[in-house]
């Protein structure tokens, strides 16, 4: 069951990295749901790292981090993944 919800973690922070980027990430949505994953496992730990591993409520400086890693993280990938295709 944990990694079904790692997959679908990984798909809503990874479109929200998505989103945060300016202009359009032509990467299949396979790529976005992985690299959303790295992202919200890099996000845990830098907010573990900053003292903020545990808060009451919703962890929004967590996902700040986790979403903050993913966009990134395609940031890096985008232009791999393009040249990739041309």
């Amino acid at each position: 069951m944990s990694i079904l919800w790692a997959i679908i973690a990984g798909l809503v922070i990874g479109v929200l990295a998505k989103l945060v980027i300016p202009g359009r990430q032509p990467i299949p949505l396979w790529l976005t749901i992985l690299l959303g994953i790295v992202g919200g496992l890099i996000g845990n730990a830098l907010a573990s790292a900053f003292g903020v591993a545990d808060t009451n409520g919703i962890d929004w400086i967590r996902h700040i981090f986790q979403i903050g890693a993913a966009a990134v993280l395609i940031l890096l990938v985008t232009p791999l993944w393009a040249r990739r295709g041309a």
